[in-house]
């Protein structure tokens, strides 16, 4: 029996569509868990720990430094960009974090309210 080209077409489309959807999420980025770096900024360096849990593309954890430990608000994985805001000194001022996954690593460019900004390199903590 002879199957129509047009049904053919549509399944081949279907199957193509289903495959690269699985594809997408094996290889999706698992950034759960710890991760640990300093941020480079004009006072020196700042050692930062962050601990991310990541459910979808939303991103939710905490960013703890000498000055304390803050809630990682507005947080999103979207392929391999990390993005999310710390509201820092009990709300007086926002922290802005856009970084990137790169191998074993993300570079992050954080902008620090009016203060400042500076660039953080996390590794994964052991």
């Amino acid at each position: 029996m002879l199957v129509p080209i047009a049904m053919t077409k549509k399944s081949f489309s279907g199957a193509l569509c289903l495959l690269i959807a699985l594809a997408s999420a094996a290889f999706a980025l698992d950034i759960n868990g710890k991760w640990t770096g300093n941020l480079a900024s004009p006072n020196g360096d700042l050692e930062t720990t962050m601990v991310f849990k990541v459910d979808g593309e939303k991103l939710t954890g905490t960013v703890a430094n000498m000055y304390g430990e803050e809630q990682i608000s507005e947080g999103s994985v979207k392929g391999d960009d990390v993005n999310f805001v710390v509201n820092a000194g009990g709300g007086q001022f926002k922290i802005l974090y856009k970084g990137k996954v790169t191998g074993q690593d993300i570079k992050f460019h954080v902008v620090i309210g009016e203060f400042g900004e500076g660039d953080l390199l996390v590794k994964r903590a052991p």
